[in-house]
C-alpha cells in the first residue's frame, strides 16, 4: 500500500489536465509562493550527568501553491533546519549528534533539532464547498493536537505521507478520515515509521461548546514486531458568557487498546477542565489523566503534539508506565502587543509504586509578539522539579529565545 495515496491523488489531477492543459498551465504559473524563518537559541540545564547544552538553530521553509483550477491545486514545500554560528553543544539520540562514541550516550542534554534538509511537505488538493481532499506529504492537525498534530514547536516539524479527506455534510458539521502510510517524525528521516494509520474524527457545534467523538486507529509496521494501538474518545468544549465574563470548559474521555507482538494493555485518558476569561485575562485550572494498565503501560500519544501538554520542559513525552495525573492552573493574557502566560503543573502517578508516587511539578512563562506584519519574537522559559523520582529524572531548566519571519 505503500505511495497508494501520492499515486491515487496524482492519477485524480493529471486526469483534470489533460482535460485543459492550457488551463492548468495558467494554474502551475499563477500561484503563490511563501516563505517563513525562525532562528531560535534553546539552552537546557540538568541536574544529571550529561553536560549542559545549547543551540542556535535556524528553521528556514520555502514553498510554492498553485492557483485553483475547478477546485484543484497543488502545493511543494523545502524545509531546512540546522546549528548556526557554531552553537551546537547539544545531543539529538535518534541521529547520533553528539553521541558518546562509546558509551553510546549523549554528551550534552538533549535539543530535539536536528540538521535536516527535506520536502516537507507535497500534496495534490481538491477543495469544494463541502468537501477537502488532500493527497501526498502533509500537515494533520486534529482538534487541540492532543492525539494528532505537527510538533510545530520544533524545528522539523512533524508530517504524514497519506490521504486526508474532510467533508462538511450540513452546517456545523465536519467528519474527517485520513490514511497515513508514513509518520514523518521530527528526527529528520532517522525516527520516520512505516504505518497504516486510521484515522476518525467527527465534530458537530452546538450553541454552547463543540462536541467530538473520534477513533484513532494506529498500526505501526515497525521492527522488530509491528504493533497495534487504537484509541477512542469523546469530548466537548466551549464557553457561556455570563455578564461580561465568559465561563469556559472542557471535558474529555478516551479508552485505549495497545498490543505489541503478544503484550496487550488497556488504559484510559480523562480531561477535566473549567476557567474564565474576564478583563482580558485567561484562567484555567485542569484535571488531566493518562491511565496506567496495573504499573506496567502508560495511555500513549504517538502522534501528538507533546510539547503543548504536560509541561514545555518534555519529561512526560512519552507517558510513564505508571502513568500521568497532572493538575495545573494557567492564566494568560495580552501586554504590550503581545501575549503572556503563566502555568503550575503538579505531577503525580496514576498507579503509585514503592518508588514511583510524586512525579515532580513544573513553571512555564511566555511572553511572544507579532510587530511590523511580517515578524515575531518570543522568550519561552520552564523549569521542571524532579521532585520523589530525581532517580529517574532530573531538574530541569530551558530558556528559548526567538525571531521569526513569514511572507
Amino acid at each position: 500500500m505503500k505511495n497508494m495515496s501520492l499515486t491515487l491523488a496524482a492519477s485524480i489531477f493529471i486526469s483534470q489536465s489533460v482535460v485543459a492543459a492550457d488551463s492548468i498551465t495558467e494554474a502551475l504559473t499563477s500561484g503563490a509562493a511563501h516563505a517563513d524563518f525562525r532562528l531560535r537559541y534553546e539552552g537546557v540545564t540538568q541536574d544529571n550527568a550529561f553536560k549542559d547544552a545549547s543551540a542556535l538553530t535556524m528553521r528556514s521553509r520555502l514553498g510554492y501553491t498553485t492557483a485553483d483550477f475547478k477546485g484543484f491545486s497543488a502545493m511543494v514545500e523545502f524545509e531546512d533546519s540546522r546549528p548556526v554560528l557554531g552553537v551546537d553543544d547539544y545531543s539529538v539520540p535518534p541521529t547520533g549528534f553528539n553521541m558518546d562514541p562509546v558509551t553510546e550516550k549523549p554528551e550534552y542534554s538533549v535539543i530535539g533539532d536536528p540538521a535536516t534538509t527535506e520536502l516537507d511537505q507535497a500534496f495534490l488538493r481538491y477543495k469544494s464547498e463541502q468537501l477537502d481532499l488532500k493527497g501526498g506529504r502533509q500537515v494533520i492537525i486534529l482538534d487541540n493536537a492532543r492525539f494528532v498534530g505537527d510538533v510545530g514547536w520544533r524545528q522539523d516539524r512533524q508530517t504524514f505521507d497519506g490521504l486526508n479527506v474532510v467533508y462538511a455534510p450540513i452546517e456545523n458539521m465536519q467528519l474527517t478520515y485520513a490514511y497515513i502510510e508514513q509518520r514523518n517524525r521530527i528526527f529528520a528521516e532517522a525516527a520516520n515509521v512505516d504505518s497504516s494509520d486510521h484515522l476518525l474524527n467527527g465534530s458537530y457545534n452546538t450553541g454552547f461548546g463543540k462536541a467530538v467523538a473520534y477513533a484513532y486507529l494506529l498500526e505501526d509496521e515497525g521492527n522488530p514486531v509491528s504493533n497495534g494501538l487504537d484509541t477512542y474518545g469523546l469530548s466537548f468544549k466551549g464557553g457561556t458568557k455570563i455578564d461580561k465574563a465568559k465561563l469556559l470548559y472542557a471535558a474529555e474521555f478516551a479508552f485505549q487498546n495497545s498490543e505489541v507482538g503478544a503484550t496487550e494493555h488497556d488504559a484510559n485518558y480523562m480531561l477535566l477542565e473549567i476557567g474564565a476569561l474576564a478583563n482580558g485575562i485567561t484562567t484555567k485550572i485542569g484535571y488531566e489523566v493518562l491511565g496506567s494498565d496495573g504499573a506496567n503501560y502508560g495511555f500513549s500519544t504517538p502522534l501528538a503534539t507533546g510539547h503543548k501538554f504536560n509541561g514545555w520542559a518534555d519529561q512526560f513525552l512519552g507517558t510513564p508506565k505508571e502513568g500521568l495525573v497532572d493538575i495545573y492552573i494557567s492564566a494568560g493574557g495580552k501586554l504590550a502587543g503581545g501575549k503572556w502566560a503563566v502555568i503550575y503543573h503538579d505531577f503525580a502517578a496514576d498507579e503509585s509504586t514503592a518508588t514511583v508516587d510524586d512525579l515532580g511539578s513544573e513553571f512555564d512563562l511566555l511572553y511572544a509578539r507579532k510587530f511590523a506584519k511580517n515578524y515575531n519574537a518570543g522568550i519561552k522559559y520552564a523549569h521542571y522539579s524532579a521532585g520523589d523520582v530525581a532517580a529517574k529524572k532530573a531538574d530541569t531548566d530551558i530558556l528559548w529565545v526567538w525571531v521569526g519571519a513569514s511572507f
